[in-house]
């Protein structure tokens, strides 16, 4: 079970784009696609059988997964998560400075 989640809301902990949040549009591989977090440049050679200009366009690039943490509403920042079983068998996700539990 991952600890972040498409869909999450983050904050960025690292980096140029520090104390940023966004939400989670994708993951792969130990990376993660933060919502216009993280922007670069990219130059883009026009496609006339697509019918797509060219230009220079920005772009989401993806973050290391150890440098974003999942948002905490109940304290207003980044916060570490956790991942343990209830009662009845089922795995859920918890943020460990309250015990809150984030999906159910």
């Amino acid at each position: 079970m991952n600890k972040i989640k498409k869909g999450d809301e983050v904050i960025i902990v690292t980096g140029k784009d520090k104390g940023k949040r966004g939400s989670v549009l994708s993951i792969a591989d130990e990376r993660v696609l933060v919502e216009s977090c993280n922007m670069a440049k990219k130059h883009v050679k026009p496609n006339p059988n697509v019918g797509e200009s060219g230009g220079i366009i920005e772009k989401e690039m993806p973050l290391h997964m150890s440098n974003v943490a999942l948002f905490n509403p109940a304290t207003g920042k980044g916060d570490r998560v956790g991942i343990k079983t209830l009662k009845d068998g089922q795995k859920v996700r918890y943020f460990k400075s309250n015990n809150e539990v984030i999906d159910i």
